[in-house]
């Protein structure tokens, strides 16, 4: 086991920042300085942190996206070789691959800034977003999310909680 498992929990998170438009929702993606391909905003879980605790952390490091936000903890899973992550058998031998945890932040009238990982941003429909990422967790991840966007949007207009539900994390 390496060094590196000390400070490092194994799992990922995803984080799709989204924002409405007169057009509907859209979703923030983020393109990779190291491999090029778009994606959510994604990273490693610290020990000792939750997942919850770890999208906030990183939508803050690699989107700016500081403060109070509104976080949305989806259902969509995903396993990923742990070898694809961080390059080594990092938990030993018996630990192949990891979890990735999917959650929606809500970045109305935020102004997105870029880490070294990214070289761009670009908000994208769920059409162009699917077409847009590299992994099918981000595109499972980001259908969820339009899906209970769509709904709480549908339920606000019939008078109901405008709020989402159930997977809303403040």
């Amino acid at each position: 086991m390496s060094d590196s498992a000390d400070s490092r929990a194994a799992f990922q998170v995803l984080v799709l920042p989204y924002r409405h438009t007169a057009q509907g929702a859209e979703y923030a993606l983020f393109r990779r300085a190291d491999v090029g391909y778009w994606q959510g905003v994604a990273g490693g879980g610290e020990a000792g942190e939750s997942p919850v605790h770890a999208a906030r952390r990183e939508s803050a490091e690699e989107a700016g996206l500081v403060g109070d936000r509104e976080f949305v903890a989806l259902d969509a899973r995903a396993t990923i070789p742990v070898v694809d992550v961080t390059g080594e058998f990092t938990w030993g031998p018996d630990v192949l691959v990891i979890p990735e945890y999917a959650f929606g932040v809500r970045a109305e009238d935020t102004e997105v800034t870029l880490s070294h990982e990214h070289v761009e941003f670009a908000w994208f429909t769920l059409a162009d977003a699917a077409a847009a990422v590299q992994w099918d967790s981000n595109r499972t991840a980001l259908w969820e999310l339009d899906h209970r966007l769509r709904r709480t949007v549908a339920q606000h207009r019939r008078g109901g909680s405008p709020r989402l539900a159930p997977g809303i994390l403040d």
